[in-house]
């Protein structure tokens, strides 16, 4: 099986050129000879990038299926550019055992658009209460390589002391959902003037900034690895700075709406803006967009979170907090970062796909765009641009806070090993 890319730029840089990809892999890079049978793809000058790896994101298979499944959140990331992403473990039954985790894990083999990579719960049911069996799934056929108790904090600091003990024996990281739940008891927005003019309880910075540093600190005593959640204040960056400053082994994430969207949309009381964390103010947003051109922050996330009308089209404090991700982030990202020149699209390709691969531990994933590596790549027209419709989006559900945007960037194909999954907006 053969394809040719002609006429891409990869990252963006130089003259146009014709890459080959021949069995998954990339053969030739230049001028090439075309294989008779090859599928071509005529990129007409756009940008070649590794595909992009989402650390996070809600599949919500198995248990509710009605607003998202593996089948139909695979599409959605192949579209939005994706090769590879991780299911969060907050499914229902929850994913704390190697069952569930294989069970996803089949099911993404069975689609396969994507890589799909289960996570594991932290503790059983995320409950906060037991660690769960961390040893069986990671040597389980799904090979879970980072586990979270996302959507809830792993509060006790004896637990989460243990879970990065174990961590390091089974070389996999604990993603930590930085949420102290004394803190955000009843907690509907963040804390600060607009919360208190529009009559919403305030969710303190400081609930997020505490954990991140009470876990940095384990973590660097434990020698362990700790991947942080959606960052949402300039406080986390500047706990995250001082921590990697000591060498502790820890990375971040940052989603997409927090680089764009602000507390200032709450005034609609529109619950399409509730989201765990909550919208922070422009200044936070302006130091998260600096510390992940930095490097502070290692990467972008979606945390893409489907919900069904009825659990997201209520009065805002009975809405289920999340938005839609992965076939807007890529937009975001030229939007935010791009455009305003915090980044290149090689750093586009740092944030989205090289470091979540990395901290992911996927070998195959953001690879180089070299002869000898693997094709998991995405063609982006950085001209073009789109609006957003919900409805039109591949999930189940439509929770977009994007919804009539007009948007830059426009993911054309997408290719898992050679193959294309997604091509000028369709699912391959």
């Amino acid at each position: 099986m053969s394809t040719v890319i002609k006429g891409a730029r990869p990252y963006g840089e130089g003259d146009p050129v014709d890459v080959l990809v021949e069995d998954g892999v990339i053969t030739a890079i230049g001028a090439v000879d075309v294989p008779k049978d090859a599928e071509i793809v005529e990129a007409g000058g756009q940008v070649l990038l590794p595909g992009f790896v989402d650390l996070h994101t809600h599949l919500r298979e198995p248990g509710r299926e009605d607003t998202e499944t593996i089948d139909s959140g695979s599409a959605a990331a192949a579209l939005g550019g994706y090769t590879a992403v991780f299911a969060m473990a907050n499914t229902d039954p929850v994913a704390d055992n190697a069952v569930i985790v294989e069970h996803v894990w089949r099911r993404g083999q069975e689609v396969g658009l994507v890589d799909v990579h289960p996570v594991g719960a932290v503790t059983v049911g995320l409950k906060g209460e037991k660690l769960a069996e961390l040893g069986t799934m990671a040597n389980s056929q799904a090979r879970v390589k980072v586990f979270s108790d996302d959507g809830l904090c792993v509060a006790d600091p004896l637990l989460m002391r243990r879970a990065l003990e174990y961590s390091t024996a089974l070389d996999v990281v604990i993603a930590q959902h930085a949420e102290e739940p004394r803190l955000t008891v009843g907690a509907q927005a963040h804390e600060g003037e607009r919360a208190a003019r529009l009559g919403y309880t305030g969710w303190p910075a400081a609930a997020e900034e505490s954990i991140v540093a009470r876990d940095c600190l384990l973590a660097l005593h434990a020698n362990a690895r700790l991947h942080v959640c959606h960052v949402s204040t300039s406080g986390t960056a500047d706990v995250l700075r001082w921590a990697k400053d000591r060498g502790t082994q820890v990375s971040a994430e940052v989603t997409p709406h927090h680089l764009l969207l602000t507390d200032e949309r709450l005034a609609t009381y529109d619950p399409v803006n509730k989201v765990n964390p909550p919208l922070r103010t422009e200044s936070d947003a302006e130091k998260l967009r600096a510390a992940l051109a930095e490097g502070v922050i290692d990467c972008v996330a979606t945390d893409h979170a489907p919900h069904a009308v009825q659990d997201k089209d209520t009065e805002w404090a009975a809405a289920r907090p999340g938005m839609l991700g992965l076939q807007t982030a890529l937009s975001i990202v030229a939007e935010t970062m791009v455009r305003t020149g915090l980044l290149d699209w090689r750093g586009v390709a740092r944030v989205m796909s090289e470091r979540p691969a990395e901290i992911g531990n996927l070998a195959d994933q953001g690879r180089p765009i070299a002869v000898g590596e693997p094709a998991n790549l995405t063609l982006v027209d950085p001209d073009a641009e789109w609006t957003v419709r919900g409805a039109e989006l591949a999930s189940i559900a439509a929770n977009t806070p994007y919804e009539g945007m007009r948007l830059p960037g426009v993911v054309t194909a997408t290719l898992l090993r050679g193959r294309l999954t997604a091509r000028d907006g369709k699912v391959c």
